[in-house]
């Protein structure tokens, strides 16, 4: 027999694919399908977007590019966090990768190997300790609770730091709690890591475009102290709509981009290239769509909130970002994984247990938005069906 290796044991999955192929599969012996379960926008790019991509594929853009991704989006980009956040970023130190989770996973396997520890959220989006894991490096969780906002505390993550820690991972807008990170505990968390200058951070700022009731959304970039040791990640499938174009990016501090360069050549050599001139498009292009994609999705969290508060055993607060509701379900006597899978194969709704996100999820489901408001007001429907049958 082939011998695997066992740094393969310690790889983990993601929860919301497996429910999904479920799901599917139940559509397709004629179940009637409520799917809250997939963290993707159910709006199409921006036109602009498209025709970019096609118009640069018919003009013969379909060749490699440079592994860090051509210049004309690298450029576009630290436009764009200029002009978002009035933060200068050097184009050469901007990673063009198929997709966030790329870049994500580039940094752990420059960061993580075994004798390292690495602090991330939990619950929280599970490829950080899955792909930690699969380094050897140890992972030290720090809690992000719904009394906080979920948000955290700074006075926990930095009690966590110790000589071996090599990266924080931070999160906000955040997967799955919706919760953005409170700027008084950043400011102090940061305050805290200047006196650990070994330590690296990574900011997953993958739903930075939606946000809610004018909530800024707080960029580390705008953090000079840590600047030298701060990895960001973005891309444009959540805000905008592009998750099957796989377009996603980092900026690195000097230090670490030639390397990450070197895993990008070695792994992926470069992002298809008519899609990062959608990309360019994307960020150079009319905000109208992604305006009013966030609009639609402010909409339907007062809907889902109002509707999940409204259910016996169950209550929700009102999201600030991202497109997912967390509510806690503890007051219907269930745990989440077995009213996940209950609800799947009882009623048809398929959501995600709070626990596929991370043990301090338990007493959580997570429900995404990103569907239309018909859909979501059947899922509650169901919901309450299911929970008045069937609740403590």
């Amino acid at each position: 027999m082939v011998q695997i290796s066992a740094a393969m044991f310690r790889l983990g999955t993601e929860s919301a694919f497996e429910v999904l192929a479920r799901a599917q599969a139940m559509a397709a012996t004629g179940k009637a399908i409520v799917n809250l379960c997939i963290g993707q926008p159910d709006f199409a790019p921006p036109g602009h977007v498209i025709e970019a991509a096609q118009r640069a594929l018919a003009e013969g853009h379909h060749g490699y590019t440079a592994a860090p991704g051509i210049l004309p989006l690298r450029e576009a980009i630290a436009a764009d966090l200029h002009r978002r956040f009035h933060i200068e970023i050097d184009p050469d130190a901007v990673l063009i990768t198929p997709g966030s989770k790329v870049a994500l996973f580039y940094t752990l396997l420059m960061l993580g190997e075994p004798g390292a520890e690495i602090i991330y959220p939990n619950p929280a989006y599970p490829g950080y300790e899955s792909i930690l894991k699969f380094t050897g490096a140890t992972g030290v969780p720090y809690r992000i609770s719904e009394e906080s906002g979920f948000s955290f505390s700074a006075e926990e993550v930095l009690s966590r730091v110790t000589p071996q820690t090599r990266l924080v991972i931070l999160n906000s807008p955040a997967n799955p709690t919706g919760g953005v990170i409170d700027k008084t505990q950043l400011d102090l968390l940061i305050a805290g890591l200047e006196e650990h200058p070994h330590v690296a951070i990574l900011s997953d700022e993958i739903y930075s475009r939606i946000v809610y009731d004018g909530i800024p959304h707080h960029t580390l970039l705008s953090y000079p102290s840590i600047r030298d040791r701060l990895i960001l990640l973005d891309g444009f499938s959540k805000g905008f709509s592009m998750t099957g174009w796989r377009l996603g990016y980092a900026v690195f501090p000097p230090d670490m981009v030639q390397h990450a360069r070197r895993i990008a050549i070695n792994c992926h050599s470069c992002v298809t290239t008519f899609v990062q001139y959608g990309g360019v498009a994307a960020l150079t292009g009319p905000m109208d769509a992604v305006n009013h994609m966030v609009a639609t999705f402010d909409q339907r969290r007062r809907v889902i909130t109002d509707g999940l508060n409204s259910l016996r055993g169950v209550t929700c607060r009102l999201p600030a970002g991202a497109f997912y509701a967390f509510p806690n379900i503890m007051g219907t006597g269930l745990k989440s994984a077995v009213l996940q899978q209950r609800l799947l194969e009882e009623t048809g709704v398929a959501c995600l247990s709070g626990t596929s996100f991370g043990a301090y999820g338990e007493g959580y489901i997570r429900l995404s938005y990103a569907a239309d408001t018909e859909v979501i007001e059947e899922a509650i429907s169901r919901l309450r069906g299911f929970l008045a049958a069937n609740a403590a």
